[in-house]
């Protein structure tokens, strides 16, 4: 090879990198939104769940608001 060839073979090296780079950026940020969602998805889960679970305690509480804890008879 001619020095020629090796400085052109470099710079399409060079070009192949930069354009995996913005495809490699570009999947990075996608990933990043998804992520960003999912916990934002995560946080309105555990927000309902814990309201869910308010919820349960107070419709298991008894009439003097104590919990019931025993098991209904078809256990």
């Amino acid at each position: 090879m001619s020095e020629q060839d090796d400085v052109q073979w470099l710079k399409e090296q060079v070009i192949d990198l930069q354009s995996q780079l913005a495809f490699q950026e570009d999947v990075v940020q996608s990933l990043n939104s998804v992520v960003t969602r999912q916990q934002q998805q995560v946080e309105n889960l555990q927000e309902m769940l814990q309201h869910q679970k308010s919820q349960l305690e107070v419709l298991a509480a008894g009439e003097d608001g104590e919990v019931l804890s025993e098991r209904p008879p078809h256990y």
